[in-house]
């Protein structure tokens, strides 16, 4: 498989970026939204086809043609006419009401009521999101490609999305731990495929609860913006943690940027538990790399976490030392020799290592 072709995985991303995108779009405070609280209010209901075209028109039947302005008045107005509405592609305008849909009766459904069996066949059928306000039930869905989505209230968003920033906080936690505990084997020079297994694990398991927040900031909408807050401050160097492990760790088989995290979102969470699994996701072959076999930091995340140097001058440093261990025992004179860092900034580079060095003494001193 080329790296053009789509994947499994690229085509799971591809779909929950476009959830994230539909639900910002019906979150609080947007004009859809507005009409359809509207809607739920007069409990009177409804189906909006979010999109318009030829393909909406081929199981369209009936109905009136409109170009008018899409607010929250006029979505509540025209879902009291029997039939449902379809927005514009551009969600700006209403193009048509009380339409009476035939979709294809063939295309499989798990629904039992006829809007949402209706909403649910033409969305596979046209491939366009289809919202539906249920009067009896005071809730709405949202139906794309056979999937059914909830469109929760904010209260219940708010809750959910708070549960899953405890989480976070707490996989950013045990992150941190596992990054400081990788940092005393590079001193040491005691690290294993196994050490940098764990941290990449951390990482990804961060990553995934990291897009739970986000599917929620976005349908929170003008509601969700402590949640981003509170997730900015958990995301710091996070992304940049990994990044930086994979230029320390890369096989020297392997050419700059060959070595990712990227295959870790193929595992599932009962084999990214699996320590082993996750080795062999970075393609770090178990029959070149055993869980126990020895490795050794470029130096790319020391020199980043304690000096200002910019990328360019790190991998210049990085180039002339090869790994940390030769790093450490470099003289300030040497440091200082190197094109961007000077004399100042290598006294910086060393103050900073000496400092890991002692941490690393006190920790075993307290032992």
């Amino acid at each position: 498989m080329t790296d053009d072709q789509p994947t499994p995985e690229n085509d799971r991303e591809m779909e929950a970026a476009r959830v994230r995108h539909l639900m910002a779009l019906l979150a609080p405070g947007t004009p859809i939204r507005e009409g359809l609280d509207r809607i739920i209010n007069g409990r009177t209901g409804g189906l909006i086809v979010l999109g318009n075209g030829p393909e909406i028109d081929a199981v369209s039947s009936g109905g009136f043609k409109l170009d008018v302005r899409l607010t929250p008045q006029a979505l509540r107005e025209l879902s009291k006419m029997d039939g449902g509405l379809v927005v514009s592609s551009d969600h700006e305008r209403i193009t048509a009401a009380a339409v009476h849909f035939v979709p294809d009766g063939s295309l499989p459904t798990m629904e039992t009521g006829t809007r949402h069996r209706t909403a649910d066949r033409i969305s596979q059928q046209t491939g366009a999101p289809v919202v539906v306000v249920s009067a009896s039930m005071s809730v709405m869905s949202l139906f794309l490609d056979g999937r059914r989505y909830a469109i929760e209230r904010p209260e219940q968003l708010l809750a959910r999305a708070n549960q899953a920033l405890a989480t976070l906080s707490s996989y950013r936690t045990r992150l941190v731990e596992e990054a400081e505990n990788l940092t005393l084997l590079e001193v040491r020079d005691q690290v294993q495929v196994r050490d940098v297994a764990a941290v990449a694990q951390r990482v990804e398991m961060w990553r995934r609860i990291d897009a739970e927040v986000l599917s929620y900031v976005s349908a929170l909408g003008v509601e969700g913006r402590l949640v981003q807050l509170q997730r900015n401050e958990l995301c710091l160097g996070v992304e940049d943690l990994g990044r930086l492990l994979t230029e320390d760790y890369r096989p020297d088989s392997v050419a700059p940027g060959g070595f990712s995290l990227s295959g870790l979102q193929k595992l599932s969470w009962e084999d990214l538990l699996d320590v082993a699994k996750v080795a062999q996701a970075l393609d770090l072959d178990p029959a070149q790399h055993p869980l126990d076999a020895a490795m050794q930091a470029r130096g790319h995340r020391q020199l980043a976490s304690t000096t200002d140097l910019s990328s360019r001058t790190i991998q210049a440093v990085v180039d002339h030392f090869s790994n940390l261990q030769t790093l450490v025992s470099a003289s300030t004179s040497e440091l200082g020799n190197i094109k961007g860092v000077g004399l100042r900034r290598a006294r910086e580079i060393r103050q900073s290592l000496e400092s890991v060095f002692e941490n690393d003494q006190r920790t075993h001193h307290l032992r």
